[in-house]
């Protein structure tokens, strides 16, 4: 049979359905794959730039769908286009963002969904996702950096990178300074280092500031670990922008998005960037071929 890749528009008050209409319309689709659109583009209630309950209502239903029927094998994977957290908070105030929400759908704690963004220039995987600083370091653990280095060393497996090369970038300002900067690269990060070394997963670690300098300019590395979310999206979206990829590991589910947001302001406008739509669409193809194999 065909495998189906569900869909979803998103807040269909952003540019989901333009990048999605788009991306359904560019030549460099893969072939061989049905797509299903999930979520309402227009009905009452919803208007173009202008978030609202029922958007935001029509957005969470639709993913709802898409990871329902990736469980029970309607869909092979599932590629969902950006939706407003504030919007969709005001109906379900748990809702903190959709990897998170992904995670719940299918039985698991939160913690079991790790954030990835890749592209050909940059891949990196977030050890915390959607939290303040403070709270990153809390949840911070040598377990945590060890189960992302893991499902990250997977995830490039899947890509065909037979030997991945994966780094971790340092927590504080040039490791800590032997402790004169804070001691959480001590106490985290060369242990996580050692931990892996025992079970032959070979990694590198280093200050931050220099990791993607090397990932990006000199292609020393398949993929950076990062503490939190700002220290891997900033470099990330510096390079790749408009061609990124989200994907969520750690679930028995495939699940890929666009890496970027709902961009109210240019919303109807019909210039919306639907590259890295492609590129979210491209990879789940390449995910769920690589399954069969």
């Amino acid at each position: 049979m065909v495998p189906t890749i569900a869909i979803t528009l998103g807040d269909a008050a952003g540019i989901g359905p333009e990048v999605v209409a788009k991306t359904l319309r560019d030549p460099r689709l893969p072939k061989g794959f049905r797509y299903e659109v999930l979520g309402k583009m227009t009905s009452r209630g919803i208007q173009t730039g202008k978030l609202s309950r029922t958007s935001a209502r029509a957005s969470l239903k639709a993913l709802q769908e898409a990871a329902e029927g990736c469980r029970d094998g309607r869909f092979a994977a599932m590629v969902t286009g950006p939706v407003h957290k504030l919007a969709i908070s005001r109906i379900q105030p748990d809702f903190v963002g959709q990897t998170e929400f992904l995670a719940r759908v299918c039985g698991l704690p939160d913690e079991a969904a790790v954030m990835l963004l890749t592209d050909p220039k940059l891949t990196v995987a977030l050890c915390t996702n959607h939290c303040s600083i403070r709270n990153a370091l809390k949840k911070l653990s040598v377990k945590r950096i060890v189960y992302v280095t893991k499902l990250t060393r997977l995830f490039l497996l899947q890509l065909g990178i037979n030997h991945p090369r994966i780094a971790l970038a340092g927590i504080n300002p040039h490791l800590g300074e032997y402790g004169l900067f804070g001691n959480e690269d001590m106490h985290l990060l060369i242990p996580s280092h050692q931990k892996l070394l025992k079970e032959k997963i070979v990694v590198n670690f280093g200050p931050a500031d220099s990791m993607f300098y090397y990932a990006v300019q000199k292609k020393a590395f398949d993929a950076v670990i990062c503490a939190y979310h700002d220290q891997g999206l900033i470099p990330f979206k510096l390079v790749a922008f408009e061609t990124g990829v989200n994907v969520t590991l750690g679930l028995p589910i495939i699940r890929t998005s666009p890496d970027h947001g709902t961009a109210l302001e240019i919303a109807g406008k019909g210039i919306a960037d639907h590259r890295s739509m492609l590129a979210a669409v491209r990879l789940a193809c390449q995910l769920v071929s690589s399954k069969k194999i």
